[in-house]
């Protein structure tokens, strides 16, 4: 059963820029009215989430995952309202917007309670606006909010990152939602809170809630049942993680070596080379189909002056999909 669908939802900002007092004038006069200039944040969005599913939104900033956030948790109007369609529990996203409210755990990406009020006052106010209370769920937090417990009298305003995530995600919970949207839960949060913050999302699928995350780091990616890479405001692949690796079709090379820049841009400069990335202290490399030898690539960058080369097969990742499916969105 699908406890969130996603059909055709497209997104457009539009941004009024500043005219000058004497063009307005002009224009009025003339009767011209300029056509609006405007982002397309979301193009025709299309997906479906499981119940008790762990579905990632994967892609960098800019990409349009805070945008589609907004519209699933009724914050935010879709352009296309009479040809689109937005299921959460079978309640429309636009009729049925209070009740969606009731069901949904929402954490932003910016800390967004209150910096004045103490750990136990912020949770106490939540609970409060869902006619709740913290004993009548404790259940549900008790593994997240028993590690800031100690500091329910300190304000949430004096939290490091990684508590801070800890009693966002324990509001967010406190009323018993069904599905749990975090969007990018994890930014700027220590790589330990990553891992403890991960293991509680898991032990949560476990209650049946299901989670809808968004992040800007690929390596998140394998702790999903199955995501969606986004780019641009579109969908460029659904799948589980190690089905999106097994669908990489071209061989890929890891190749390293003295002046990595200089490498890079003799690298793209070669028409046997599709497509060229760098990746750490290696770049990562695919070849034109009928090219799968890598002392081909060996032997162009001696001719090209390189020195210490390691060329290499490798297996892709989820980072190696996102760049590769990439390459075919059109802006």
């Amino acid at each position: 059963m699908s406890s969130v669908i996603v059909k055709n939802i497209s997104k457009t900002y539009y941004v009024s820029k500043f005219v000058p007092p004497p063009v307005k004038i002009y224009r009025k006069i003339r009767g011209i009215h300029p056509k609006l200039q405007g982002v397309e944040a979301l193009k025709n969005i299309n997906f479906e989430v499981e119940n008790g599913e762990i579905f990632g939104i994967i892609g960098p900033d800019g990409a349009g995952k805070t945008t589609l956030f907004r519209i699933l948790t009724t914050l935010l109007l879709p352009d296309n309202q009479h040809t689109s369609s937005i299921l959460v529990h079978n309640f429309d996203v636009i009729k049925d917007w209070e009740k969606i409210r009731n069901i949904s755990g929402y954490m932003p990406e910016k800390f967004s309670l209150y910096m004045d009020l103490t750990v136990e006052e912020n949770l106490n106010f939540f609970a409060t606006l869902f006619n709740t209370t913290i004993e009548e769920n404790y259940h549900l937090i008790k593994d997240i909010y028993q590690q800031i417990e100690p500091f329910k009298d300190r304000k949430a305003g004096n939290l490091s990152g990684g508590m801070k995530q800890k009693l966002a995600l324990s509001c967010a919970l406190i009323h018993k939602p069904k599905v749990l949207f975090l969007d990018e839960p994890t930014t700027g949060v220590d790589p330990v809170s990553r891992k403890e913050f991960w293991e509680m999302l898991r032990r949560m699928k476990e209650q049946q809630i299901t989670i809808l995350v968004s992040t800007p780091y690929m390596d998140e990616a394998s702790l999903c049942d199955r995501i969606a890479l986004i780019n641009h405001g579109k969908i460029i692949g659904i799948d589980t993680p190690q089905n999106l690796i097994a669908n990489f079709s071209n061989t890929l090379y890891s190749v390293e070596g003295d002046n990595m820049y200089q490498m890079l841009l003799h690298l793209r400069q070669n028409p046997i080379v599709k497509t060229c990335f760098a990746f750490g202290d290696a770049l990562h490399v695919t070849l034109e189909e009928n090219q799968k030898d890598t002392q081909i690539i060996e032997n162009y960058l001696i001719t090209c002056g390189h020195k210490n080369l390691t060329v290499k097969e490798i297996k892709p990742n989820i980072e190696d999909c996102y760049m590769n499916l990439s390459q075919h969105v059109t802006h």
